[in-house]
């Protein structure tokens, strides 16, 4: 009987059990899949976000946010509402527009059209708000001087150091913008203090 048992094959397991051991490792492989991809992908974002240069801009965006709407309220709220004051302008200049097509009840109101830009839209009127974007062109060059005199200022104390404003000529050959330090044009690599001529004269007196 000992001999019949030992040459007997073992029983097969339940397939059952093998799909779920299956499952199970298939499961266990792409949940470590997972978590190292998320590990690499999370090395590589704190490799970049925490770059010296990304931090300076972050820096540099937040402080020129912050200036710009000083500069803006500095514009809308103590610039510009003076300028109402002058003869033939009634309200202030971000208030002012021009109707292209009455509405309905144009003649209606008090006489005189629209008081104000959302009574105009309110009754169909189709307008041109010039006074908004005279107010937003007034707001830019009143950032771009502010920043310029910030440059101004500092180069004055940073004295030797790489310039903020940068000075530009136009190539005498290619009428490309340079820096005005260039001794050769980086766009047609001529020489700018006149060895060209001297070059080309050469050549036709040899010829």
């Amino acid at each position: 009987m000992s001999g019949d048992n030992s040459g007997r094959d073992t029983p097969e397991r339940p397939r059952h059990l093998l799909h779920l051991e299956a499952s199970q490792e298939m499961l266990a492989h792409a949940g470590e899949e997972v978590v190292n991809r998320g590990k690499a992908m999370w090395a590589g974002f704190s490799d970049f976000a925490l770059q010296d240069n990304v931090l300076e801009v972050a820096v540099g965006l937040i402080i020129a946010a912050a200036f710009t709407t000083v500069v803006t309220s500095f514009v809308s709220e103590i610039l510009l509402p003076p300028l109402s004051l002058i003869p033939g302008i009634n309200r202030n200049m971000d208030s002012k527009f021009a109707i292209l097509r009455r509405g309905p009840n144009f003649n209606k109101t008090d006489g005189i059209g629209y008081n104000t830009l959302e009574q105009a839209a309110a009754d169909g009127a189709v307008v041109m708000a010039y006074g908004a974007f005279l107010n937003k062109m007034v707001n830019f060059l009143g950032v771009g001087f502010a920043l310029y005199g910030v440059a101004v200022v500092y180069e004055m104390f940073n004295q030797g150091g790489d310039p903020i404003i940068k000075h530009m000529v136009k190539c005498k050959y290619c009428r490309k913008r340079i820096s005005v330090k260039a001794k050769r044009c980086v766009n047609c690599t001529s020489w700018q203090d006149g060895r060209e001529e001297k070059i080309a004269d050469s050549g036709d007196l040899l010829g």
